[in-house]
């Protein structure tokens, strides 16, 4: 269940990707806090949802990343392919689409027959 957020605190959340482009000081003139108010103590107070934000906002960023690596294979002699794909992994990585290496064990009979075992005073 979420937890209730102030109006303030809920404007922040809403510009902090957008129109702050993720810096929390724009956001929190955005949102309409005072200066007196710091913000480390904004963000703190809403560390949960801005991490959740985060993972949401890097995911919506793996359809870029993801083409971009397309545009490497397009277009493999371009200027500043190495650090563009390294970019895009990077991104792809954090938003949990990492390379996996999948090992499938399949039977037709999930009953293994071992040999009988061998005397061990022998």
């Amino acid at each position: 269940m979420a937890r209730q957020l102030t109006e303030k605190q809920q404007k922040f959340l809403d510009v902090l990707f957008e129109e702050a482009k993720g810096n929390p000081v724009t956001a929190k003139k955005l949102a309409g806090y005072s200066e007196n108010n710091s913000t480390s103590s904004i963000t703190s107070s809403l560390q949960e949802e801005i991490a959740d934000l985060t993972k949401k906002f890097i995911a919506s960023s793996a359809t870029k990343a993801a083409y971009s690596l397309a545009q490497v294979i397009d277009n493999p002699t371009d200027l500043g392919n190495k650090e563009r794909m390294i970019a895009a992994k990077d991104i792809l990585d954090r938003g949990g689409f990492t390379k996996t290496d999948k090992v499938e064990v399949t039977s037709a009979s999930p009953l293994f027959i071992l040999p009988p075992k061998e005397n061990e005073n022998n």
